[in-house]
């Protein structure tokens, strides 16, 4: 138990999606052909990194949403509302997954150092198991295979932010302690389900929800943008909780050097 032995990565804005796209796209899509109802892309990522048919109903209860619902409709968003929004939104997160499952610059080869350390790579994310069981063989082709990938639909006690899907990668690692764990994670539902699973949680804040930006949009902000963009990025982040924050994962190999360090000196998370 004195060096990490396993991260648990999530994907959307973490290793693949630069920006966390593909999701929010399709939150606002799906609200508009589900009931002709307008949401911003701004709104559709308070929620980012709960689970789908969570961050629906999660959507519905921001004072913005749900001052125009009732508006709109004469009552709040109910359970029922939130079924039909999350049938409209799986064929066309499914379709949207493929566009954006290239892996983000520089992720490919921090996870090459974590493997080459014997570090197992695990995963889990806010998509359901059918979003996932067409983004995870894209991927592979693509260069990127976990030994693990659990969705936020498959446990009984629900996803994030409790433990619950971090820990059934521990489980299916075979993991003897979660303080030999690193969670990394680009929202702050991630960060807090890697706190709750009693692991170090790191936070990736440029290529992820906290700035949103597609790679060309983050390259066209002038220094300015991306200096203040960052800024708000790492300090909600840390807010949740992180223990470190980096750019993107291709810069996190000196904090896991660092974790490694921490835990040799009999540190916990």
């Amino acid at each position: 138990m004195n060096k990490i032995d396993a991260v648990i990565l999530d994907w959307a804005g973490t290793v693949v999606d630069y920006g966390s796209v593909a999701p929010t796209t399709i939150f606002v899509e799906a609200f508009s052909q589900a009931f002709d109802f307008p949401i911003t892309l701004a709104e559709a990522r308070v929620p980012m990194g709960m689970g789908k048919w969570d961050h629906i109903r999660a959507l519905g209860k921001l004072d913005s949403v749900n001052t125009r619902w009732v508006e709109q409709f004469g009552q709040p968003m109910s359970n029922e509302n939130v079924d039909l929004i999350y049938r409209t939104f799986m064929p066309l997160q499914q379709a949207k997954v493929v566009e954006h499952a290239a892996p983000i610059k520089g992720a490919l080869t921090a996870i090459a150092w974590m493997k080459s350390k014997d570090i197992k790579i695990g995963s889990c994310s806010g998509y359901p198991k059918a979003v996932m069981d067409v983004l995870v063989p894209v991927a592979a082709d693509l260069g990127y295979a976990p030994d693990c990938v659990v969705a936020s639909d498959e446990l009984a006690a629900g996803s994030r932010p409790g433990p619950w899907m971090a820990l059934e990668n521990v489980n299916r690692l075979g993991i003897k302690s979660v303080a030999a764990c690193v969670k990394v994670d680009d929202s702050v539902p991630g960060i807090e389900e890697g706190l709750n699973a009693g692991m170090w949680s790191v936070g990736i804040a440029v290529t992820g929800n906290g700035v949103g930006m597609t790679e060309s949009e983050w390259q066209a902000c002038d220094d300015q943008q991306r200096k203040l963009l960052t800024e708000a990025a790492y300090d909600a982040l840390y807010e949740a909780g992180a223990h470190y924050v980096v750019d993107a994962l291709a810069d996190i190999v000196p904090v896991m050097q660092l974790i490694n360090s921490r835990l040799a000196r009999g540190e916990r998370p």
